[in-house]
């Protein structure tokens, strides 16, 4: 079972696709995902062993530096179970009495930011999204009680790190039941349903 992950984010395909070959011979570890995202830009997941994972880590690292490409990167030799479950797929309805949002400006940020505020308080994590159809940008949305998410928001605005700037987060105290079943479907407008609920004004024609 994968035990550890590292994401990198370049610049530069021509320099990513490079950074993975040179990851790939360097440590045995697993190429969970890598390819193009916007704006341009390539990301890169592997997993395995933390030795291992921290080797690739460390190669794909030096590659994209050494070629000016590197945006920016993460390493998590112990990542929270939702968020591995996460990257692997996963996702979660929302259940919780609350809700938040947030928004970061690299894909390595927002694993940041989310994996501590995962092991800092008790939440669900509903959706990880990294960069696809977003411009570049990552975002998650977590759940649970009033004050675990509050505080999870806070831990998250403060740990995406230096390389990356937080664009937004937002809280919802009480989730619109509609929106609840809207997001447990997830965020993409293009493959988001219509919804009508009771009472509401609708457009005849």
């Amino acid at each position: 079972m994968t035990r550890a992950f590292a994401l990198l984010e370049f610049g530069s395909t021509a320099v990513g696709v490079l950074a993975v070959d040179r990851m790939l011979k360097r440590s045995p570890v697993a190429l969970l995902r890598c390819g193009t995202v916007h704006p341009g830009r390539y990301l890169a997941l592997v997993g395995g062993t933390v030795a291992a994972t921290e080797e690739a880590h460390a190669e794909g690292g030096r590659v994209g530096a050494e070629n000016a490409a590197l945006i920016d990167e993460v390493l998590l030799p112990d990542p929270h179970p939702l968020l591995a479950a996460a990257l692997g797929g996963a996702r979660l309805a929302p259940a919780g009495e609350a809700a938040g949002v947030i928004e970061v400006s690299t894909s390595p940020g927002l694993l940041r930011a989310i994996d501590r505020a995962l092991k800092a308080v008790p939440i669900s994590l509903v959706e990880v999204r990294l960069a696809d159809d977003l411009g570049g940008r990552a975002l998650a949305i977590v759940d649970g009680l009033l004050p675990d998410v509050k505080e999870a928001l806070d831990v998250a605005v403060g740990g995406a790190g230096p390389c990356a700037q937080v664009l937004g987060a937002s809280l919802m105290p009480r989730l619109d039941e509609t929106l609840r079943g809207v997001l447990a479907a997830g965020t993409r407008f293009a493959t988001c349903a219509p919804c009508e609920p009771a009472g509401a004004e609708t457009v005849e024609g």
